[in-house]
């Protein structure tokens, strides 16, 4: 219908309920009396006329989508009609010198039962044809009776494409127990999850407790996806309120959301001195980590940013959304460019001069460089060196290099040449105007070297699901939490520091894959785990630091700085010098025996001697 006819439709009504209004409650007072013929009840129905569709339209009666209406649209009817019959009060005081207060009060009643009943019964026909067709809704659970369930609830009452019926809530408030919202009914606490899952034929949770603290909350997100069950957040309280975002915009509970860690909350003074109004320098800019530090730089408004990477379609994809994003005020320069190329990196670093470098560029699958331990050793170690050196070389105040936790105690390549990377920062540090620093994290969500994408494609094709080993474990963030704890520790260096998060207990892996089986709406049953053997170079367990590096206390929470000690520089630069040179066998003892301080002191006394 258009909204010209539904007007006039409503106009059409309205003026017959108005008439019937005043009539009827004259008639009911005086049944004796032709009313047609009253002169003082002629002159009240042509005011109540005017008087009300100038106050309806005033009030938004002929505007308002009754299909949907709450208490908000009785308040409009209630003033619209109150005022409508003051309007005639002071007519008939005017013109006849009296008020027929009885009649007037019926009219009143007669007129807002009317009027209201007809608003009404639009939602009551639409709620008839909505339950004849519930065929395939999925009946869903609120966790949260409080201002956010009870919101959620209201709009899939109103929405019934979103494809969800309202069936029960859980509220831990005992007084709350055997209330009904909206005609649902509050069945138990938080205890009860899984039992009226099974009473109650439940398709889908949704969990609407915004206020709940990160601990508790992960730990009801478990209880929730344990039980196989889709199960969903809604956004902030707030967006709802505000109308930024609506029911449709409830998100299923992602697998970072199971970490159970409160983010790492950066200090934003801090990080604008260093980033604002300034040029930055990203390597490895197309990659996970690299585009989000990109994406969390732009928030500080810097004067300049060089996205720079290898890869043309990686630095092509970050630079067009970032130019969708940030202000014109942000220069946004893309430049490819391989950190292996020495003289190219010196031109950029020359040409530019940043005020900050974040250095992600980097080899970083364990088996792959394992396999090809060369291509580890010419990007990880010299990419670091020329990018690093480069920055020595032309004053730069800030270089901060994305390392792992897999530089800790590595019996691979990968971990060996990001710890030897490590030491070079680190050996720079010593007589250098950089503010050099490394900062070292476990395995990112999401990222391309993650193990997650991977377990999501195999659920997607049927599974298997492939785990190593039932034992294995490794410490889990998410991509912007790395990315914050990268740019904090910018601000936090003094000088040859290796940052650490406290990224609080490991994960295992095969819990890992039977929540992203749960969180993907099948059964272990349904999507089989099976173990493939731990491969060439991988770690049962992987560590932050080595127990000679621990320090015991934060120097910004949730951040540790470890005290990581490199080799001297003779043994570094021996190193360097051979290690192109040398055999594969050769250069993977080598390396791992570097990295984990095991040199040998023969190779250290040659090259003193030379």
């Amino acid at each position: 219908m258009t909204m010209k006819k539904r007007m006039t439709m409503l106009f059409l009504l309205d003026s017959l309920i108005v008439f019937l209004s005043i009539f009827l409650g004259y008639y009911i007072l005086r049944p004796d009396v032709i009313i047609f013929k009253d002169e003082i009840v002629l002159m009240s129905a042509v005011t109540i006329q005017v008087a009300h569709h100038l106050l309806a339209w005033h009030y938004g009666l002929y505007r308002k989508v009754w299909s949907y209406a709450s208490v908000g649209e009785l308040k409009a009817i209630f003033k619209a009609v109150t005022f409508t019959i003051i309007i005639v009060m002071a007519a008939q005081l005017l013109f006849v010198k009296d008020i027929n207060f009885r009649a007037l009060f019926l009219t009143w009643m007669l007129h807002i039962l009317l009027i209201g009943g007809s608003r009404l019964s639009w939602r009551i026909v639409r709620d008839s044809f909505r339950k004849t067709d519930e065929n395939g809704m999925k009946r869903t659970m609120i966790i949260g009776a409080g201002q956010a369930g009870t919101m959620v609830v209201r709009q899939l009452l109103n929405n019934p494409d979103s494809g969800m019926k309202p069936v029960l809530f859980l509220d831990d408030d005992r007084a709350k127990k055997g209330l009904e919202l909206y005609g649902i009914k509050i069945l138990g606490s938080t205890n009860h999850i899984e039992e009226k899952i099974k009473d109650n034929n439940i398709d889908k949770i949704i969990i609407a407790i915004p206020s709940m603290a990160k601990q508790e909350m992960t730990e009801l997100m478990k209880r929730c996806v344990e039980t196989g069950v889709r199960t969903q957040m809604i956004p902030r309280i707030e967006d709802l309120m505000t109308g930024k975002v609506s029911v449709n915009d409830i998100r299923d509970v992602k697998i970072e959301d199971l970490l159970g860690r409160d983010e790492v909350q950066l200090d934003m003074q801090a990080i604008q001195e260093k980033l604002t109004g300034k040029t930055i320098l990203v390597t490895g800019a197309g990659g996970s980590i690299g585009s989000e530090i990109c994406r969390q730089v732009t928030a500080f408004k810097p004067k300049r940013l060089i996205m720079l990477g290898h890869g043309e379609s990686s630095i092509y994809n970050i630079d067009m959304e970032l130019r969708q994003k940030v202000s014109p005020d942000i220069e946004l320069i893309p430049v490819i460019a391989d950190v292996k190329d020495r003289s190219r990196i010196n031109e950029i670093v020359s040409d530019y001069l940043p005020h900050v470098i974040y250095h992600a560029a980097a080899h970083k699958h364990v088996p792959l460089m394992e396999a090809n331990p060369m291509e580890a050793v010419k990007n990880n170690i010299f990419g670091t060196k020329n990018i690093a050196e480069a920055a020595d070389m032309f004053g730069i105040p800030h270089f901060v290099l994305v390392s792992t936790d897999k530089a800790v105690n590595p019996p691979n390549v990968m971990g060996a040449t990001k710890r030897f990377a490590e030491m070079i920062v680190q050996n720079l540090a010593k007589n250098s105007s950089t503010k050099f620093a490394a900062v070292r994290f476990g395995n990112v969500l999401g990222s391309r070297g993650s193990v997650v994408p991977l377990f999501k494609k195999q659920i997607a094709a049927g599974g298997p699901v492939t785990v190593t080993d039932p034992e294995m474990t490794r410490y889990f963030m998410t991509i912007p939490e790395a990315s914050r704890l990268v740019i904090q520790a910018g601000t936090l260096a003094r000088g040859g520091e290796v940052f650490v998060l406290d990224m609080g207990e490991p994960v295992k892996i095969v819990d890992l894959a039977k929540n992203l089986i749960r969180l993907s709406g099948y059964g272990e049953e349904e999507i089989k785990i099976t173990y493939s053997g731990i491969r060439p170079g991988e770690k049962l367990f992987e560590e932050l630091l080595n127990e000679s590096e621990r320090q015991s206390e934060y120097v910004f929470p949730k951040i540790y700085v470890g005290k990581a000690t490199p080799i001297t520089e003779i043994e570094q630069e021996y190193v360097l010098d051979k290690l192109l040179d040398m055999d594969t066998d050769e250069l993977k003892e080598t390396l791992v025996g570097l990295a984990n301080r095991k040199v040998v002191e023969r190779q250290t006394q040659m090259k003193m001697t030379v």
